[in-house]
């Protein structure tokens, strides 16, 4: 099993700066590839940013391109969310989720994330 544990999210004013992170332990040799997902109040949860666990170039949701920015850190077991120029359209939950062989199937907790206007 794999367990993911979310931190960094708050309060920030519309063109900040947060960066979360996200800690996965367990079997890690089973992670595919991490994503993070955001969910607003009344709409669906949508991917925000996508890494391979080994390599290769990372994927941004077109609304975040620029300006959100995913790596990892592999020897930490750590995923990252640079997220600057945030606007108020960007508060949300934001998960992190681990990719296995059936898509991604495990989830974080959820750290919220508001950007005031």
């Amino acid at each position: 099993q794999v367990q993911l544990v979310e931190s960094g999210g708050g309060f920030v004013q519309a063109g900040g700066s947060l960066r979360l992170s996200c800690l996965a332990s367990g079997s890690i040799f089973s992670i595919k590839a991490m994503g993070w997902f955001r969910q607003a109040p009344g709409k669906q949860r949508e991917l925000v940013a996508h890494i391979s666990w080994s390599g290769g170039s990372p994927y941004y949701a077109d609304p975040v391109k620029g300006r959100f920015t995913i790596s990892r850190d592999n020897a930490k077991n750590t995923v990252y969310l640079q997220m600057n120029s945030l606007k108020p359209e960007d508060t949300a939950v934001y998960y992190c989720a681990a990719q296995g062989l059936y898509g991604y199937d495990k989830w974080g907790q959820g750290t919220q994330v508001t950007v005031s206007s």
